[in-house]
């Protein structure tokens, strides 16, 4: 991925550019990197990053289960272990967000490009050829994007289920606790596999737009 640099120079260069679109997307082109190869990395780096919230999310239902098989005496402990995994939930979650959300930056500013150079078009033939590859992608994006998207929604309701879970434990630090949080079990255990199934479904409409996007070039 080029999101990694091939060279200090180039990091630093686009360290500095980054606060200007017009500006970074110039100065990717003089190397060689042009929108669509943003809008391929920036996918897989969407992808990776659902990935990682499906190995967090499980994570954090592993602890849950083993914070309600406790005895009272550990509450303390599991407390602080459970908040833990709470918060690297959502930091999960918030780069899934962010990933996505440069997806769609990029794709906009592409399609944008792609509508416009239509009209330069002197043949004809090739203009259709390329307004029809255009509309293509753009339901191949679109439908990708909206698995995307259901997928970030799913993780709010977890974590808002988290959250109340972890709140009450840290309030409640006794047997009682363990009991209320035995019977929440289930409902996030349900909401964590179904979080996990929409994402694996983003996933591999990933994975195809990026097969389409590479076998296009």
């Amino acid at each position: 991925m080029f999101d990694q640099y091939r060279s200090p120079y180039i990091a630093l260069l686009l360290i500095l550019l980054t606060g200007c679109s017009s500006v970074y997307y110039d100065t990717m082109e003089s190397v060689g990197y042009h929108k669509r190869d943003i809008l391929v990395d920036r996918v897989e780096a969407a992808k990776d990053a659902q990935t990682d919230a499906q190995e967090q999310f499980k994570s954090a239902l592993d602890q849950f289960a083993s914070v309600i098989r406790l005895e009272e005496s550990d509450l303390k402990r599991a407390y602080d272990d459970l908040n833990h995994e709470f918060e690297s939930s959502e930091s999960a979650a918030q780069e899934v967000t962010d990933r996505i959300d440069k997806v769609e930056s990029v794709a906009e500013d592409l399609f944008e490009e792609w509508q416009e150079e239509l009209e330069l078009y002197e043949n004809q033939k090739l203009k259709a050829a390329s307004k029809q590859q255009l509309s293509k992608t753009k339901s191949r994006y679109r439908s990708m994007l909206k698995s995307m998207r259901q997928a970030e929604k799913t993780m709010q309701p977890v974590l808002n289920n988290f959250r109340d879970n972890v709140l009450y434990l840290k309030h409640n630090l006794n047997a009682q606790a363990i009991g209320s949080l035995r019977g929440e079990f289930g409902n996030l255990k349900a909401d964590i596999t179904n979080l996990i199934n929409r994402m694996n479904q983003s996933i591999k409409r990933s994975d195809e737009f990026i097969r389409d996007m590479q076998s296009a070039n």
